[in-house]
């Protein structure tokens, strides 16, 4: 019944995405549209019971730009992310998914780009891509360092895109644990138990002096910040 009540409050935001985004494309709108979507990606939370602990939001600037990388253990992680990251931040998404109607036109006006992953150079066009919009326009990213959801919630080996968007873009590293979701809704599970989910937000890492030479320390870095937390009850 809650995921049909969910299923039913996204159809209601595409159909507000049909006279929206026009006119939103018309006046050069971005913000309002992610706002109104995470509105109504919280009232989907409420009606799944999932609640949110956050801490660490005093740890940075919410006005300045981030690459914001979190542990990736379920469906939850990316929206709950999304909810707790202060102002708006963009995504690197398939670009499959910006294939569905009105949604990815809606996405691609606010600025999230879409990635071909069956080639390097569809990669290297989305980080550069992006990297330009943190700096013409000091957007911040979500990024999952891991790639893709872990199956057993343990932390998997980090991709390097990720961090290569940081040093191309020249935005701070903020790690972010993520723990209980992956008791809420594990991968290949379809649907949402109830519960209370922890979102640690950790001091930024400054990319600055790193190279893709050294990368390999800032990725440790990162993965200890993101560890500390893992294991501390929600």
């Amino acid at each position: 019944m809650r995921t049909a009540l969910v299923f039913a409050l996204f159809v209601v935001y595409l159909v507000f995405l049909v006279p929206a985004l026009p006119l939103c494309a018309l006046l050069g709108l971005r913000e309002p549209l992610i706002s109104v979507g995470l509105a109504f990606a919280r009232m989907g939370r409420a009606i799944l019971g999932v609640k949110m602990e956050i801490s660490g939001l005093d740890r940075f600037d919410p006005r300045a730009p981030y690459i914001f990388m979190p542990n990736h253990a379920s469906f939850l992680d990316g929206p709950l992310a999304m909810m707790a990251i202060p102002g708006t931040a963009r995504v690197i998404l398939k670009k499959s998914i910006l294939r569905v109607p009105v949604l990815g036109l809606a996405m691609r006006h606010v600025g999230f780009v879409p990635v071909d992953r069956k080639g390097a150079e569809g990669g290297k066009r989305s980080i550069a891509r992006a990297a330009a919009l943190i700096r013409e326009r000091g957007y911040s990213f979500l990024i999952f360092p891991e790639g893709t959801r872990s199956r057993d919630g343990n932390l998997q080996p980090f991709r390097r895109g990720g961090f290569f968007l940081a040093l191309a873009g020249g935005a701070p590293i903020v790690p972010v644990t993520i723990r209980g979701t992956f008791e809420l809704m594990p991968k290949g599970q379809r649907s949402v138990r109830r519960g209370k989910v922890g979102i640690v937000f950790h001091p930024p890492i400054p990319v600055a002096g790193y190279t893709p030479e050294t990368m390999g320390r800032l990725m440790d870095e990162v993965r200890r910040a993101i560890l500390s937390e893992m294991g501390r009850a929600t």
